[in-house]
């Protein structure tokens, strides 16, 4: 029995540290390829000025897959771009922006010339889905132009909210106390992409834990409803009662796209302690 709880849990480690690995490698690739993107931009525009702007703003060597070079001058006018921003050229955007990205986007417009390649994270539509996603873009600024291009970050998949499940609860087994902390600090890998932990003590049904919103802990699970004014906690609590593990879905903001959307929630009980993971729906 005890080979057998080892063997599993060396197998769960081990398909949390691939999904780890494959969601970096992405990650990595999609960042070379935009940075490779940026360069080949910055080599154009070295080389045509103002007049690299037309071929920018079509669909061709400046656009690859949901990656696009697009420019803004110093005042904020949108000059050129191969994507949905296109219908912004000529116009100054820094309105149309959300105020946490108009902060980021007034102090990329002060990054002053000479200061090589810079990098920064904000939302924004994803035109391959229509949904808004987390985006890192490379820019870099020449006299009163900034070019930039970005990237979506991966959206998680039930199989990597399945292993980070798995990773909670070996955690927890081991070191309980050592493991919330963690889970509250957002550190120990508990907080991937869209994917993050929350657990509840079922002794007292109220949360421990909770990767992107500290408000919660100490509150009344039953208590909990979604967006739609639906009951998540009681249902989810019923469920349990009834059986160790188990799968619930329902509307929930996402903390990547600050969007409500289906969540698919995975379920499990260490203890006196129920931990969930769950991955939204495209």
């Amino acid at each position: 029995m005890r080979l057998l709880q080892k063997t599993t849990l060396l197998s769960g480690l081990l398909v949390v540290c691939m999904g780890q690995v494959q969601a970096a490698e992405k990650a990595v690739d999609n960042g070379k390829a935009a940075m490779a993107l940026l360069e080949k931009a910055l080599a154009y525009y070295h080389d045509n000025g103002d007049k690299a702007f037309a071929a920018f703003s079509r669909q061709g060597e400046f656009v690859d897959k949901d990656k696009y070079v697009f420019v803004v001058d110093t005042k904020g006018t949108m000059l050129a771009s191969g994507g949905p921003s296109y219908a912004l050229i000529g116009r100054d955007v820094t309105p149309v922006l959300e105020p946490d990205l108009q902060k980021a986007f007034k102090d990329a417009l002060r990054v002053p010339e000479g200061s090589g390649i810079q990098e920064a994270e904000y939302r924004w539509q994803n035109w391959a889905d229509g949904k808004v996603e987390r985006k890192r873009v490379y820019y870099q600024r020449v006299g009163q132009r900034i070019l930039a291009v970005g990237y979506y970050l991966p959206r998680a998949s039930a199989e990597q909210a399945k292993a980070l499940l798995d990773k909670a609860a070996s955690d927890l087994s081991k070191d309980e106390k050592g493991t919330l902390k963690a889970i509250n600090s957002l550190q120990g890998g508990f907080l991937q992409d869209d994917l993050y932990v929350f657990v509840v003590d079922l002794d007292t049904r109220r949360y421990v834990a909770h990767g992107t919103n500290l408000r919660f802990i100490n509150a009344d699970f039953r208590r909990i409803k979604g967006p739609d004014g639906k009951s998540v906690g009681e249902p989810i609590l019923a469920l349990m009662a009834k059986q160790d593990q188990g799968e619930y879905q329902y509307r929930w903001k996402n903390p990547v796209t600050g969007k409500v959307e289906d969540k698919h929630a995975y379920l499990k009980k260490v203890g006196h302690l129920l931990v969930a993971v769950g991955y939204y729906s495209p």
